[in-house]
């Protein structure tokens, strides 16, 4: 094979011991000069897109506001001046039908999505999924009626690190480019870009605009996404990161179902990090695993018999080094199978069968607070296990909680976060989202509220 050939050659080279340079010696033939990686590049680059989004936003100028001043510049109603924002990014077909996987960063609140292929044409797209959790999106091409070249995703659990990999996208712009490297670090799971921390590191060239693109293996597979690097400049500094190829099949196996939301199995307990200290009580000779912190009442994991303290250390044969490990083992799991876990319970190992199945989301009752008050432009929710399960709250916490904060509205310029419980306003309990929509609509001067964020409760109080 052809990545075998090039590992043994550059590995024969790199690290060949001085007793052996009497072995070095000049090409004998025109094909040890041609050695490429072209071929690969070839297979894959008809595959990698260049994604443009761009969105309308208001320049809001508070002078506007006033009747007389926008009589005097002749300013018709309330209109605000416009500005459209762009944004570039890379994506990948992944259907033959012009399915695109990206990073949803790349098109975060766009209302206009093109891509372009390596041929130069250029399609409009619709955004069919987005996945905030693993900054991923599915984007489908208008009209396509043709065949499209796509990529193959490759088993990211068989990725060591050494591998020979290139890095498809479209940095800074300048149109479809291809740097090489190898993989230097799997399983990072302290980069703190996404829910879902479980990252292949690389140091072929990313940068800007390469957000969204592939990270291609040596048999012209899919091994990742690209998105994130870590710089002190804004370019490439050797360490980048990518989304690994079987996460991404799950985002992707989901937009074709046709949902909206990627469905994952619900463990139903909260994780903790195993810290030195807590080793050291547990006996283990290294920080290693997941610990059990909670476990919610008629969860999968309460019905298979998880407890507090447990902690898990492999999950189908694959060892846990720390809970967001766990996390991403778990969320790449299919629903309605089964995952053996193995715990330490005790002392003692134990295994135990979780049923893999999507958290109930019964009585959410979304909407949207449109009534002039610090709500306005909140997106609401009650709050169900597949609520709780996709904003990393407790499942049990009473109140409402905000689900999306339209740009610009007085709740995000409030300062209300995504993920925010709201348990009383103006001494009035707030049990569910048409308690909350009442509350929005009573005239008041000032406004006391009781929330909860990351766990911790807060009194605000806020003028009317």
């Amino acid at each position: 094979m052809l990545n075998r050939f090039i590992a043994a050659t550059l590995i024969t080279a790199v690290l060949a011991a001085p007793a052996f340079a009497q072995d070095r010696r000049a090409p004998s033939s025109a094909a040890e000069l041609r050695l490429s990686y072209a071929p690969i590049v070839q297979r894959a680059q008809p595959a990698v897109v260049n994604v443009y989004a761009a969105k309308t936003v208001q320049n809001r100028n508070p002078l506007l506001d006033d009747p007389i001043f926008r009589r005097f510049f002749g300013v018709p109603g309330n209109k605000q001046p416009e500005q459209m924002q762009r944004s570039l990014g890379s994506g990948v077909m992944v259907d033959a039908s012009g399915l695109v996987v990206t990073n949803n960063h790349v098109i975060e609140g766009a209302d206009q999505v093109k891509i372009s292929l390596s041929d130069k044409r250029e399609f409009e797209a619709e955004i069919v999924l987005k996945d905030s959790r693993t900054d991923l999106a599915v984007l489908r091409v208008k009209d396509g009626r043709e065949k499209f070249a796509t990529l193959d995703f490759a088993n990211s659990d068989e990725l060591v690190v050494g591998d020979i990999v290139l890095a498809i996208g479209n940095p800074f712009g300048v149109g479809q480019t291809v740097t090489h490297g190898i993989i230097s670090a799997l399983a990072r799971t302290q980069v703190g870009i996404t829910d879902y921390q479980f990252f292949i590191q690389t140091d072929a060239a990313i940068n800007p605009g390469n957000s969204g693109g592939a990270l291609v293996d040596m048999t012209g597979r899919l091994a990742g996404i690209n998105t994130a690097i870590f710089s002190r400049s804004g370019g490439s500094q050797g360490i980048g990161f990518a989304i690994p190829a079987n996460m991404v099949r799950v985002v992707v196996a989901s937009a074709k179902s046709g949902g909206k939301a990627v469905k994952r199995p619900w463990l139903g307990a909260k994780l903790q990090a195993v810290t030195p200290e807590i080793a050291e009580t547990l006996g283990l000779r290294a920080p290693s695993g997941a610990l059990v912190a909670n476990v919610a009442p008629g969860s999968p994991a309460a019905r298979a018999g998880l407890k507090l303290s447990d902690l898990i250390v492999a999950i189908d044969g694959q060892t846990v080094e720390d809970h967001n490990a766990f996390d991403y083992r778990f969320a790449t799991r299919p629903i309605g199978s089964s995952a053996q876990i193995d715990v330490q319970r005790g002392g003692k190992s134990v295994r135990i069968t979780i049923p893999l199945e999507v958290a109930p989301d019964t009585n959410r009752d979304e909407i949207t607070i449109s009534a002039r008050s610090p709500f306005q432009g909140a997106r609401v929710a009650n709050i169900s296990p597949a609520v709780a399960e996709e904003l990393r709250i407790d499942s049990n916490a009473e109140g409402v909680v905000v689900v999306e904060l339209e740009d610009g509205a007085p709740a995000a310029s409030v300062g209300f976060q995504k993920g925010d419980i709201i348990l009383a306003v103006n001494n009035q309990k707030i049990a569910k989202t048409s308690d909350l929509d009442k509350a929005a609509k009573a005239s008041s001067r000032l406004w006391r509220i009781v929330v909860v964020r990351g766990g911790q409760q807060i009194n605000v109080t806020l003028g009317g």
